[in-house]
């Protein structure tokens, strides 16, 4: 009986693993809002990253965070560094290419509760007075273990409410003028 207990569940992880290992290796989570207010304002909050704490939902999430800024104030070379609890955990971010009317990147690296290092770009399409902002994050599930994670864990989902909650939140200060 405990031998085919045991065969039932090796053909089971097996099974999972080979499931796992035939996962797609990027993944990417993007939402999209429409703001009635100039991409240039729009941009602006997102390119210093002081102005984060009045937007982003993971500001929200540990009001005690420790908070580091470096490099210039905004724009290219904008660093924000975080270190806080285990929602939020610790991590870097920099502005690495900013065009206010139309993108604005930057490289997100997570060092706790897990290291990672993946691309968050925003898109700015004014139409008359409302710009559509796209916020997308990219990143890659590196080896088999990464895999077998996004197969229980959806990254949409973990992340792409958060985005949600950012956008209405930017929405929201830069409709009133920032």
């Amino acid at each position: 009986m405990w031998k085919k207990i045991a065969i039932v569940f090796a053909v089971v992880v097996v099974g999972f693993l080979g499931y796992a290992a035939m996962q797609p290796e990027d993944f990417a989570v993007q939402r999209s809002t429409d703001i009635k207010a100039p991409a240039d304002r729009v941009a602006a909050l997102i390119a210093d990253f002081h102005a984060w704490e009045k937007w982003s939902p993971w500001e929200k999430m540990d009001p005690a965070m420790k908070r580091t800024f470096s490099g210039p104030s905004s724009g290219v070379g904008a660093v924000y560094e975080w270190s806080g609890n285990s929602e939020v955990g610790k991590g870097r971010m920099t502005v690495t290419a900013v065009d206010p009317a139309k993108s604005l990147h930057i490289k997100l690296e997570f060092i706790e509760p897990w290291t990672a290092t993946n691309t968050t770009v925003f898109t700015f399409a004014q139409a008359g007075d409302v710009t559509k902002i796209t916020w997308t994050m990219r990143g890659k599930n590196e080896g088999l273990m990464a895999k077998a994670m996004c197969v229980v864990m959806d990254m949409d989902k973990m992340v792409g409410g958060d985005f949600e909650k950012g956008l209405a939140s930017l929405k929201s200060l830069a409709e009133k003028g920032g």
